[in-house]
């Protein structure tokens, strides 16, 4: 795969969804990405935190680190962690890329208040309304930069209805597929389209 000129030497932080870890399938991927090509530059996948608070604080902390080290940098993330990803890329203005990401968390994860366990880890968190006050507070009612962003989307997703997130990123870039599930089927066939998505950030 041919790495354009203007997306080397990049940073890339990496956003897993609810309930998941930098171990699973997407972010093992990107890890290997850049592993298999090092002049895409640095990537960092951070265990997100259950607290939102503190989710979006280490995740911010991780960005900023990153332009500290990098001219460029980008942020991908899949579902909740595309809901952090657009908060931060449009608060920072830096590109990035969302998976199937949740929209208005705060409202659907009303059903869902209560004991949940983590998929990788086994423990055991308590989803409290005061969780939701700080999804809502991270919330982006309105996208502002449209061209930073891409939005990678596939109907047949069985934790949410795309409809919401083909809405509010409607004039975004996107790639929209019939089918697939929640964690989005032949991601790493999308890489050119990302690849491509950030060097059009870059060379604008």
């Amino acid at each position: 795969m041919q790495i354009p000129l203007s997306v080397q030497g990049s940073g890339c932080l990496y956003l897993h969804g609810f309930l998941s870890s930098p171990a699973s399938e997407k972010a093992q991927q990107m890890l290997a990405l850049f592993d298999t090509h090092p002049e895409l530059g640095e990537i960092r996948a951070p265990f997100i935190h259950f607290d939102p608070q503190d989710a979006i604080a280490l995740a911010e902390a991780e960005l900023l680190s990153l332009k500290q080290r990098h001219e460029r940098v980008w942020i991908v993330g899949s579902s909740l962690g595309g809901f952090y990803a657009t908060y931060l890329a449009e608060k920072h203005q830096v590109p990035a890329v969302l998976i199937n990401p949740a929209v208005r968390p705060f409202e659907l994860f009303r059903h869902y208040l209560g004991e949940h366990t983590h998929y990788h880890t086994g423990e055991t968190y308590l989803l409290e309304a005061h969780h939701l006050t700080q999804l809502e507070a991270l919330n982006t009612a309105a996208i502002t930069s449209p061209e930073q962003l891409l939005l990678l989307l596939q109907t047949a997703d069985e934790t949410l209805d795309y409809r919401h997130a083909a809405e509010l990123y409607r004039a975004c870039p996107a790639w929209l597929e019939g089918g697939g599930d929640h964690s989005f089927q032949r991601f790493m066939a999308r890489i050119p389209e990302i690849l491509g998505h950030l060097s059009r950030c870059w060379t604008r």
